[in-house]
């Protein structure tokens, strides 16, 4: 294959959460693509290790990051972004928290973004029109959207499932609304979390924090299909497929286009 791909995390967004938070757009993603509501996420269920093991398809304990610390792994396994890059393609992230630089080795981005949650209002609106200008301008093939507000403003700060929180995860799906409208005719659109969440925390193996929606969105993807058995370690090599670029030998998940 050869499509462009933009994947987007929505930190922290449980599949009860994205049900319950009230904006439509939830349901037309499973009327016009792939879903699931019950892809798992990873021990331990924290926003760095689930990113990398989302990129490197591998689990914590095999890339070595089980914080929100980032330390030098002794055995480097190629992630997505190097695999984009290797095949001669290109990638960009936009993201609002900043030890996610670290998914990515900076060689391999054509270009990057990082705003801090805090530093104003609507964070994920800002760096979701930051992208979608990225696209209109260089056009990567692969295209990282994150999301935080959804976990600090919404889940740590006033708890998960609270009001706060739901209206937090409907402006998410917002954006997500909007990817879909502006590139939806040029990009296939990956939507995932990386954790839920429970109370004003995260990381336990509590089917709270373990349970995570995915939305699978192009030409490859068959509308209203529903999905089970996927985890975090599927997202790299089905957007790898898709990109056409090969998957790392070490990678352990499968991709999800196996499954159709």
């Amino acid at each position: 294959m050869n499509r462009n791909v933009i994947l987007i995390s929505i930190d922290g967004m449980r599949p009860d959460a994205a049900e319950a938070c009230g904006n439509p757009f939830v349901q037309e993603l499973q009327r016009i693509g792939a879903y699931t509501m019950d892809a798992s996420s990873l021990v331990p269920s924290v926003t760095l290790p689930c990113h990398m093991s989302m990129f490197h398809s591998v689990p914590p304990e095999r890339h070595g990051i089980l914080t929100n610390l980032y330390t030098p792994p002794v055995r480097p396994i190629p992630g997505l972004f190097e695999q984009v890059h290797s095949a001669g393609k290109t990638a960009a992230m936009f993201y609002g928290w900043g030890p996610l630089r670290d998914v990515a080795q900076p060689e391999s981005l054509l270009a990057a973004e990082y705003i801090w949650a805090y530093a104003q209002d609507s964070t994920d609106r800002i760096l979701t029109d930051r992208a979608l200008a990225c696209i209109d301008t260089l056009a990567p093939d692969f295209v990282f959207l994150y999301m935080v507000e959804t976990d600090e403003k919404g889940g740590h700060d006033h708890g998960w499932m609270s009001p706060e929180q739901l209206r937090i995860v409907s402006d998410a799906m917002d954006n997500v609304r909007r990817v879909y409208e502006a590139v939806g005719d040029r990009y296939t659109i990956l939507v995932t979390a990386d954790h839920g969440g429970h109370q004003r925390s995260h990381g336990t193996e509590l089917p709270e924090d373990m349970t995570i929606p995915m939305f699978f969105v192009g030409p490859d993807f068959t509308p209203g299909r529903a999905l089970h058995g996927l985890s975090l370690l599927d997202l790299a090599p089905t957007a790898a497929e898709l990109l056409g670029v090969p998957r790392a030998r070490a990678w352990e998940g499968r991709s999800v286009l196996e499954l159709l």
